[in-house]
Protein backbone atom coordinates (compact mmCIF):
# COMPACT_ATOMS: atom_id res chain seq x y z
CA UNK A 1 0.00 0.00 0.00
CA UNK A 2 1.18 3.55 -0.82
CA UNK A 3 0.53 6.51 0.75
CA UNK A 4 1.61 10.47 0.74
CA UNK A 5 1.21 11.93 4.15
CA UNK A 6 0.70 15.61 4.56
CA UNK A 7 0.75 17.45 8.09
CA UNK A 8 -2.36 20.05 7.24
CA UNK A 9 -3.31 23.18 8.80
CA UNK A 10 -6.84 22.12 6.93
CA UNK A 11 -7.92 20.84 3.68
CA UNK A 12 -10.87 19.28 2.37
CA UNK A 13 -12.01 17.66 -0.78
CA UNK A 14 -14.57 18.53 -3.30
CA UNK A 15 -16.76 16.43 -5.70
CA UNK A 16 -19.19 18.63 -7.89
CA UNK A 17 -18.38 21.61 -6.29
CA UNK A 18 -19.81 20.16 -2.60
CA UNK A 19 -17.14 19.52 0.17
CA UNK A 20 -17.12 15.90 1.16
CA UNK A 21 -14.61 15.50 3.28
CA UNK A 22 -13.08 18.49 5.73
CA UNK A 23 -10.63 18.73 8.26
CA UNK A 24 -8.85 21.25 10.49
CA UNK A 25 -5.03 20.77 11.77
CA UNK A 26 -4.28 16.95 10.81
CA UNK A 27 -2.74 14.59 8.21
CA UNK A 28 -4.38 14.69 4.32
CA UNK A 29 -3.87 11.16 3.51
CA UNK A 30 -3.62 10.24 -0.13
CA UNK A 31 -3.89 6.25 -0.49
CA UNK A 32 -3.41 3.44 -3.46
CA UNK A 33 -3.68 -0.15 -2.77
CA UNK A 34 -1.45 -2.03 -4.99
CA UNK A 35 -1.47 -5.80 -6.36
CA UNK A 36 -0.90 -7.94 -3.99
CA UNK A 37 -2.12 -5.63 -0.51
CA UNK A 38 -4.56 -7.27 2.03
CA UNK A 39 -5.92 -5.72 5.13
CA UNK A 40 -2.77 -7.00 6.73
CA UNK A 41 -0.96 -3.86 4.66
CA UNK A 42 -3.89 -1.68 5.67
CA UNK A 43 -3.68 -2.37 9.24
CA UNK A 44 0.21 -1.90 9.44
CA UNK A 45 -0.51 1.47 7.64
CA UNK A 46 -2.81 2.72 9.90
CA UNK A 47 -0.62 1.65 12.91
CA UNK A 48 1.93 3.85 11.58
CA UNK A 49 -0.06 6.62 10.43
CA UNK A 50 -1.99 7.30 13.86
CA UNK A 51 1.76 6.94 15.54
CA UNK A 52 3.94 9.14 13.41
CA UNK A 53 5.09 12.02 15.43
CA UNK A 54 5.24 14.86 12.54
CA UNK A 55 3.45 17.23 15.10
CA UNK A 56 5.52 19.94 16.79
CA UNK A 57 5.96 19.61 21.25
CA UNK A 58 5.98 22.83 23.00
CA UNK A 59 9.88 22.73 22.40
CA UNK A 60 9.48 22.75 18.30
CA UNK A 61 10.36 19.41 17.70
CA UNK A 62 8.45 17.42 15.77
CA UNK A 63 7.79 14.83 18.97
CA UNK A 64 3.48 14.19 18.43
CA UNK A 65 1.61 12.24 16.36
CA UNK A 66 -2.29 13.27 15.24
CA UNK A 67 -3.53 11.14 17.96
CA UNK A 68 -1.56 13.32 20.56
CA UNK A 69 -3.20 16.13 18.79
CA UNK A 70 -7.06 14.96 18.46
CA UNK A 71 -6.01 15.87 14.94
CA UNK A 72 -8.31 15.27 11.87
CA UNK A 73 -7.31 12.41 8.86
CA UNK A 74 -8.45 13.18 5.46
CA UNK A 75 -8.10 9.69 3.54
CA UNK A 76 -8.18 10.27 -0.18
CA UNK A 77 -8.28 7.63 -2.78
CA UNK A 78 -5.57 8.48 -5.69
CA UNK A 79 -4.81 5.22 -7.67
CA UNK A 80 -1.82 7.74 -9.56
CA UNK A 81 0.19 6.65 -6.33
CA UNK A 82 1.03 3.35 -8.38
CA UNK A 83 2.70 5.27 -11.91
CA UNK A 84 5.27 3.66 -13.31
CA UNK A 85 7.13 6.26 -15.73
CA UNK A 86 9.88 4.07 -16.29
CA UNK A 87 8.45 2.85 -20.24
CA UNK A 88 7.79 5.99 -21.67
CA UNK A 89 6.06 9.57 -20.94
CA UNK A 90 2.51 8.08 -20.37
CA UNK A 91 2.59 6.10 -16.84
CA UNK A 92 1.01 2.71 -16.42
CA UNK A 93 -0.90 1.88 -13.68
CA UNK A 94 -1.19 -2.09 -13.58
CA UNK A 95 0.88 -2.46 -9.98
CA UNK A 96 -2.67 -0.42 -9.00
CA UNK A 97 -4.97 -2.98 -7.18
CA UNK A 98 -8.11 -3.61 -9.52
CA UNK A 99 -11.03 -1.12 -8.72
CA UNK A 100 -13.33 -3.37 -6.98
CA UNK A 101 -10.19 -4.80 -4.86
CA UNK A 102 -9.19 -1.00 -4.70
CA UNK A 103 -12.45 0.12 -3.06
CA UNK A 104 -13.05 -2.35 -1.33
CA UNK A 105 -9.57 -1.92 0.79
CA UNK A 106 -10.47 2.03 0.87
CA UNK A 107 -13.36 1.11 2.55
CA UNK A 108 -11.91 -0.83 4.97
CA UNK A 109 -9.28 2.16 5.71
CA UNK A 110 -12.00 3.94 6.19
CA UNK A 111 -13.87 1.81 8.79
CA UNK A 112 -10.61 0.35 10.59
CA UNK A 113 -9.57 4.65 10.72
CA UNK A 114 -13.35 5.01 12.19
CA UNK A 115 -12.66 2.42 14.89
CA UNK A 116 -9.43 3.85 15.70
CA UNK A 117 -9.30 7.42 15.51
CA UNK A 118 -12.32 9.68 16.63
CA UNK A 119 -11.87 12.64 13.43
CA UNK A 120 -12.06 10.61 10.15
CA UNK A 121 -12.79 12.38 6.77
CA UNK A 122 -12.89 10.97 3.34
CA UNK A 123 -13.04 11.95 -0.39
CA UNK A 124 -15.03 9.88 -2.46
CA UNK A 125 -13.42 6.91 -4.22
CA UNK A 126 -13.43 6.39 -8.24
CA UNK A 127 -14.68 10.37 -8.22
CA UNK A 128 -13.11 13.73 -9.57
CA UNK A 129 -11.94 15.30 -6.92
CA UNK A 130 -10.57 18.61 -5.68
CA UNK A 131 -8.44 18.44 -3.52
CA UNK A 132 -7.95 21.80 -1.35
CA UNK A 133 -4.81 22.13 1.54
CA UNK A 134 -2.91 24.18 3.70
CA UNK A 135 0.36 22.35 3.97
CA UNK A 136 1.73 22.91 7.36
CA UNK A 137 6.00 23.40 7.54
CA UNK A 138 5.69 21.57 4.36
CA UNK A 139 5.95 18.31 5.85
CA UNK A 140 4.88 15.63 3.41
CA UNK A 141 5.94 11.91 4.15
CA UNK A 142 5.74 9.11 1.66
CA UNK A 143 4.65 5.78 3.31
CA UNK A 144 5.02 2.55 1.77
CA UNK A 145 3.77 -1.10 3.51
CA UNK A 146 5.14 -3.88 1.10
CA UNK A 147 3.20 -6.71 1.16
CA UNK A 148 4.13 -9.34 4.03
CA UNK A 149 6.25 -12.03 2.02
CA UNK A 150 7.26 -9.86 -0.90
Amino acid sequence: MISVVQRVRQARVEVAGHTVGEIGPGLLVLLCAERGDSEREVDLLLAKLLKLRIFSDEAGKMNRSVQDIAGGLLLVSQFTLAADTSGGNRPSFTAAAPAEEGRRLYDYVVERARVLHARVQTGQFGADMQVHLVNDGPVTIPLRIVPVGT
